[in-house]
C-alpha cells in the first residue's frame, strides 16, 4: 500500500552538525515509507557522516563535492534540483541558515537549494546561544518570509554540554512534518475537515477508580495519521494516553459526556467524522467525592445510567460523512448492518473484538467494511495503519459519489 512519500523525490540536505547522525536515521526511514531520495552534503557533514554511509542505506550516489567531475557528471546540483518534490536540510547549521538567508551557493547543499523551486524544511541544529544570536534569529525570519519552513529546535542537552535550545528534531518528527507537509500541497483529501475519536472513555466511580474498555486507541490514532498525510485537517478527539501525531489538532477527553460535547462542537464545520473511540455505553449515576474504603460487605452496587449515542445525536446531520465502528463479539455483519440503519452512517468498520491476534490492544485488525448501500468488503487481516488506508480509500469513493449527486 503507497503512502505520500511513495515514490516522491526528496532531496536530504546535511550540514556539519554532530547531530549528522541523525541524518542517517531519517534516510533511513524515508527509505521505508518508499521514497526516492538524493543525499547532498556540504564538506564540514563528510567528517561526522560518511558518503558512502548514505548511499548505502538510500541505493544512490551522494553529492559532496562539487568540484570532483567523475561524480559530478553523474550527479550534480542542478539536475537533483530540478526532479525534487521536497527538500529537507537536517541538520541545518548556523552557518547553513545564514548562507541560505543570504543566497550563498558555495556547497552541493546551498547550490542545490537555490537551483530548486521546491518546498524546503530546514531542521537547526547548534549550541543554544548560536541559536538565540539576533544574527541568527534573522536570518531564520528571513527563510520563513521567503517561504521556508522551519522545524525545531528543541530544548535539552547539546554537544557541548550545555542544556538549552539547540537540539535538532528527532527523526520521526521531522518524517511526521514532511508527510504533513506533503499531503497538504498534494493529497488527496486536501481541503476536507475530518474530526476522529479515539480510545476508550474512563467514567468516574470516586477519584481513584473509573470505568473502562480495553480499547487502546491506536486505530483511531492510525486514522488521524494517514489522514494526515493524504492532507485532511485533521481534528484527533482521544481518551487515550497516547501522544498526539504531530501535524493534527489534538483535543483530550476522559468521559463520554466530555466526548459528545467536544464531538459535536467539532463536527459543526466537518466533512467526515469516524467514530473509533469504544465509548462507554454506561456511566455511574453518582460519582463518589471520596474513595469508596472496602467494607465487611460481600459486593458493592454501582447504579449506572446510559450514557449519550454520539452517532444517533448526528444521524440527521446529511452533510456529514459518517463512519462508525462496530465492536462485537457475535453476529458481526447483522449487527453491523443493524448500526448502519439505526444511526444513519455511510460506512461501519466492523471488527471482532474476541479474537486474540487482533482487535483492542492489538497492532493489527480484521475488519469488514459494510456501506448503506449494501456492500461488503472483508479487508482480512492488516496493520492498523494498513487498515486506516483501506478506510480512506472507502471513504474516497463515497465523497466522489456525493459530490457527483451534490449531497
Amino acid at each position: 500500500m503507497s503512502g505520500i512519500l511513495n515514490n516522491k523525490r526528496i532531496i536530504l540536505g546535511i550540514t556539519g552538525s554532530i547531530a549528522a547522525y541523525k541524518s542517517v536515521i531519517l534516510a533511513r526511514l524515508l527509505k521505508k515509507e518508499s521514497a526516492d531520495i538524493d543525499v547532498v552534503m556540504s564538506d564540514g557533514a563528510t567528517k561526522f557522516v560518511t558518503p558512502l554511509t548514505l548511499k548505502a542505506i538510500t541505493h544512490q550516489l551522494v553529492m559532496s563535492d562539487m568540484y570532483d567531475l567523475k561524480s559530478y557528471l553523474k550527479i550534480n546540483h542542478v539536475s537533483v534540483a530540478e526532479r525534487c518534490d521536497f527538500i529537507v536540510i537536517a541538520p541545518a547549521t548556523a552557518n547553513t541558515i545564514a548562507k541560505l538567508a543570504n543566497g550563498f551557493a558555495d556547497n552541493p547543499v546551498t547550490a542545490t537549494v537555490l537551483a530548486s523551486r521546491s518546498p524546503v524544511l530546514i531542521c537547526p541544529a547548534m549550541d543554544g546561544y548560536m541559536y538565540k544570536n539576533p544574527i541568527t534569529m534573522e536570518n531564520i525570519s528571513k527563510l520563513k518570509n521567503r517561504g521556508f519552513f522551519v522545524l525545531g529546535p528543541e530544548t535539552g542537552e547539546l554537544a557541548s554540554g550545555l542544556s538549552g535550545e539547540g537540539r535538532m528534531i528527532e527523526p520521526e518528527n521531522i518524517m511526521g512534518y514532511i508527510k504533513t507537509t506533503l499531503g497538504q500541497i498534494s493529497g488527496d483529501f486536501k481541503g476536507l475537515k475530518l474530526v476522529v475519536s479515539a480510545g476508550g472513555t474512563r467514567e468516574k466511580i470516586d477519584p481513584v477508580r473509573h470505568l473502562t474498555n480495553r480499547s487502546s486507541g491506536k486505530m483511531g490514532y492510525a486514522l488521524a495519521e494517514t489522514a494526515r498525510d493524504r492532507g485532511a485537517d485533521v481534528t484527533l478527539i482521544s481518551a487515550s494516553k497516547i501522544e498526539s501525531p504531530l501535524g493534527v489538532n489534538f483535543i483530550p477527553v476522559e468521559s463520554a459526556k466530555d466526548m459528545e460535547k467536544v464531538v459535536l462542537e467539532q463536527c459543526s464545520d466537518a466533512d467526515i467524522l469516524i467514530m473509533a473511540a469504544a465509548v462507554s455505553d454506561w456511566t455511574p449515576a453518582n460519582v463518589n467525592d471520596q474513595k469508596i474504603k472496602k467494607s465487611k460487605e460481600d459486593s458493592l452496587e454501582i447504579k449506572l445510567v446510559k450514557t449519550p449515542d454520539i452517532l444517533e445525536r448526528l444521524s440527521n446531520n446529511d452533510n456529514l460523512i459518517k463512519v462508525g465502528f462496530a465492536a462485537e463479539t457475535e453476529n458481526l455483519v447483522s449487527n453491523a448492518r443493524k448500526k448502519i440503519i439505526d444511526k444513519k452512517l455511510d460506512i461501519v468498520a466492523a471488527n471482532d473484538v474476541s479474537r486474540v491476534d487482533s482487535g483492542f490492544e492489538s497492532e493489527n485488525n480484521k475488519i469488514i467494511l459494510i456501506d448503506k448501500q449494501g456492500g461488503e468488503e472483508d479487508l482480512g487481516m492488516l496493520t492498523k495503519l494498513q487498515a486506516s488506508t483501506k478506510i480512506l480509500d472507502k471513504i474516497k469513493t463515497i465523497i466522489k459519489i456525493e459530490t457527483k449527486y451534490n449531497r
